[in-house]
C-alpha cells in the first residue's frame, strides 16, 4: 500500500506483520480462477495506490451489463487491501456479477471519514465507467466484512438517509442504485466498540474527534429506506454480540434485513471472517447464502 510506513506506529506494523501470515496461510494455494476476466489497477481517486481498483467478470459474458458488487475489505481500519480479497471477490464474481474490489486509505495515518470518502469515489468511478466494464449501475449491492461491514453499514445509511448525507457532505450519484447490502462479522456502532476497549478504533477515529460528531451516529440514522441486509455471523466471532441487534434495528425501523449465526462454538475454525476462507464448506455456504439474498433482491 502506499502509506508511508515510517509515520506508523511500531505496534500497528507488527500487527499488519501478524494479521498477513495469517491470511497467507488462509489463502496458501490458491489460484486465481481461469473463467474470471480482470481489470486490474484502474485508478478512482487522487491517492495513489489506495485508491486503485479491480474489477472481475465472468469470463463467458461478454457484452453484458452485469449486476455489480462492491466490496470493501476488512482489517480493522488499519490493514488490508484489494490484493488480499481477490480470491474471495473473483468467487463471488463467478455467480454471475461484476464485482469491484478497491484499496482505501487506511489508518493510523488517514483518519475518519478516509474510507468512506474513498467508497464515495468508487460510487462516482462506476457511474461514469459503469458501460467500458460492463456493469449495471442501476443494480449495485454492497458486502463487506469487519471494519469494511461497518463502512458497509455506514455508507449504505448515508445512501439511504439525506441527512446522514449532508452531514458528511457527500452527494451518492443519482444513476448508481444500491439495492442491497451483506454484512459479515462486523461492528457497527464506533464509539460503542472504543468504550469497550478495541485499540483500532482511537487510531481510526484521530485525536480531535468529537463524540458528539452527527457522523458517528450511525445508529440513529437507520430508517425505512436502508436497504436490505444480509447480516451474518459465528459463534467464534469476537464481534458476534453485534450481528443479531443490528439486524433487529433495522427490522424495527421499518426496513428489512436477515441475520444468520453460522457453525458451532465446537467448530472452531469458523471465526471471524471465516466467509473468507475459499477452503471452508461452511464459508463457501455463506458466500452462496449472501448471493441467494442479492438474487431474490433482483428477481423481486
Amino acid at each position: 500500500m502506499g502509506t508511508n510506513e515510517a509515520k506508523v506506529p511500531e505496534r500497528v506494523l507488527e500487527m499488519r506483520k501478524a494479521w498477513a501470515a495469517s491470511d497467507a496461510v488462509r489463502d496458501a494455494g490458491l489460484t486465481e480462477p481461469a473463467d474470471v476476466e480482470q481489470f486490474k489497477d484502474l485508478s478512482y481517486g487522487p491517492y495513489g495506490e489506495e485508491n486503485l481498483l479491480d474489477v472481475y467478470r465472468p469470463a463467458d459474458r461478454k457484452g453484458e451489463a452485469l449486476p455489480v458488487i462492491v466490496s470493501i475489505h476488512g482489517g480493522g481500519f488499519f490493514y488490508g487491501d484489494k490484493e488480499l480479497y481477490r480470491f474471495y471477490c473473483m468467487h463471488l464474481a463467478q455467480f454471475g456479477f461484476a464485482v469491484v474490489n478497491f484499496n482505501y486509505r487506511l489508518s493510523p495515518i488517514h483518519h475518519f471519514p478516509a474510507p468512506l470518502e474513498d467508497t464515495l469515489g468508487v460510487m462516482n468511478w462506476i457511474s461514469a465507467n459503469a458501460g467500458q466494464y460492463g456493469i449495471d449501475k442501476s443494480k449495485l449491492f454492497l458486502v463487506g466484512d469487519s471494519a469494511g461491514a461497518q463502512l458497509s453499514a455506514n455508507y449504505s445509511a448515508i445512501y439511504s438517509n439525506p441527512d446522514f448525507a449532508k452531514a458528511y457532505g457527500f452527494t451518492h450519484p443519482a444513476d448508481v442504485k444500491l439495492l442491497g447490502v451483506s454484512l459479515a462479522c462486523g461492528l457497527y456502532d464506533l464509539l460503542a466498540s472504543m468504550e469497550g476497549g478495541d485499540e483500532m478504533i482511537p487510531d481510526y477515529l484521530g485525536p480531535d474527534y468529537d463524540p458528539e460528531d452527527t457522523r458517528f451516529k450511525l445508529l440513529d440514522y437507520v430508517t425505512a429506506d436502508y436497504p436490505p441486509a444480509y447480516v451474518f455471523s459465528c459463534p467464534n466471532d469476537f464481534l458476534l454480540e453485534a450481528c443479531e441487534p443490528y439486524a433487529n434495528l433495522i427490522n424495527s425501523r421499518g426496513g428489512h434485513a436477515e441475520s444468520k449465526i453460522y457453525g458451532t462454538k465446537e467448530e472452531t475454525e469458523v471465526s471471524h471472517v471465516f466467509h473468507l476462507n475459499m477452503k471452508l464448506p461452511i464459508g463457501e455456504t455463506a458466500n452462496r447464502d449472501q448471493i441467494a439474498f442479492f438474487r431474490k433482491i433482483l428477481e423481486a
